[in-house]
């Protein structure tokens, strides 16, 4: 899995600035299209506690999934997620009719895999403090005709409304299991999760004499794990083995029984 949330749209609909706004991801953020060439990873934590993973995905086009542009591989990035949120630019800003944007994304993720439909989508009218905006909520929501789905208005660049999609975000994953959507293996999604020039993990001697586990694959895991649920908590240290942390740390001095500090939490190693 490579997030629990999949952020989804067109080029340029505010995606990278929503999710640089309600976790500490730093996307490339500019004024032309596909600047988000892969996915950037946010842990966002809502007020009340709960917390989860975000993923900027990279803008999708028509023909998407008939291999336009990067099709595909934007649309692999979207099956690693159990809940898609579509962000569409509501105020217009490239010309385009919100409501034929939010048709013709869905319509690329029905071609490229039925299955996709299956997912919770939340609709986010984002741009909601430009004008025409408000106007063309109208007229989308007209067009929807459908009062049961929900649609929350936002605007990432002044942050409004954030608190309302993030706690709506929060509740739908309440109800899905960590694993539903697991459609690809996991040894996929570590290959895929490794490229890059940042390390998966780094351990480290703390003063106490425990030795701290910590990096962006870790925080993945353990921020999607219920550690109330022993399949969950089997799953995460199956895959920080794969991981490798589970060799480093032998090859550090741990032993069965000693105490592993992992993102401040701390565990009894057994070997």
């Amino acid at each position: 899995m490579l997030a629990d949330v999949g952020l989804v749209g067109f080029p340029s609909v505010g995606k990278s600035t929503l999710i640089s706004v309600v976790s500490a991801a730093k996307p490339k953020i500019a004024d032309y299209h596909f600047t988000t060439l892969a996915p950037n990873l946010g842990v966002v934590r809502v007020k009340d506690g709960r917390s989860f993973v975000m993923a900027d995905l990279p803008g999708l086009i028509e023909g998407a999934s008939s291999g336009a542009g990067l099709g595909f591989q934007f649309l692999r990035h979207i099956e690693r997620t159990r809940v898609i949120v579509h962000v569409i630019d509501m105020a217009a800003t490239e010309g385009r009719d919100p409501f034929d944007d939010y048709l013709k994304i869905n319509e690329e993720l029905r071609l490229y895999k039925d299955s996709l439909m299956k997912r919770p989508q939340v609709i986010v009218a984002n741009k909601m403090d430009l004008q025409g905006a408000e106007d063309n909520l109208t007229k989308f929501k007209e067009k929807l005709n459908n009062d049961d789905i929900r649609i929350i208005p936002i605007s990432a660049y002044t942050k409004g409304n954030l608190d309302e999609l993030l706690y709506h975000v929060a509740d739908i994953l309440d109800t899905i299991d960590p694993n539903e959507f697991i459609e690809t293996s996991l040894d996929e999604v570590v290959e895929y999760v490794y490229k890059g020039e940042e390390e998966p993990f780094t351990i480290e001697l703390e003063d106490d004499g425990v030795y701290n586990v910590k990096g962006p694959m870790v925080l993945k895991f353990f921020q999607v794990t219920d550690f109330e649920k022993d399949e969950t908590v089997k799953l995460f240290a199956r895959r920080i083995r794969n991981l490798g942390v589970d060799d480093a740390l032998r090859k550090l001095g741990v032993k069965h029984g000693d105490t592993v500090r992992i993102l401040g939490y701390e565990f009894e190693f057994l070997d």
